[in-house]
């Protein structure tokens, strides 16, 4: 396997290929230049998957409150014990 070209994942803790910016309250909820942080595509995914903007804006607007979140535990658990760089749960298009 290649040697990671981006920073650990902002929230699994896990050396990735990639990571992608993560607006820690959405942009469609007033975030567009608010604090953000380097997630990796699963984890990215899986925070879009699991809740919504308006959760995100509200109850989850920091790292450690993301980190904390019961409805990512079962997740957060898994990835930290995984290699996956890639993950297609994505939202279905509106």
């Amino acid at each position: 396997m290649p040697e990671p070209s981006s920073p650990p994942c902002e929230l699994c803790g896990r050396l990735v290929q990639h990571t992608s910016r993560h607006h820690l309250v959405p942009r469609e909820e007033g975030g567009r230049h608010g604090p953000t942080a380097e997630l990796c595509q699963p984890c990215h995914s899986t925070i879009h998957l699991l809740l919504d903007n308006k959760i995100l804006a509200r109850r989850y607007n920091t790292l450690e409150a993301l980190r904390a979140a019961p409805e990512l535990q079962k997740y957060l658990h898994w990835i930290g014990r995984s290699r996956v760089e890639r993950i297609s749960n994505r939202r279905g298009r509106r």
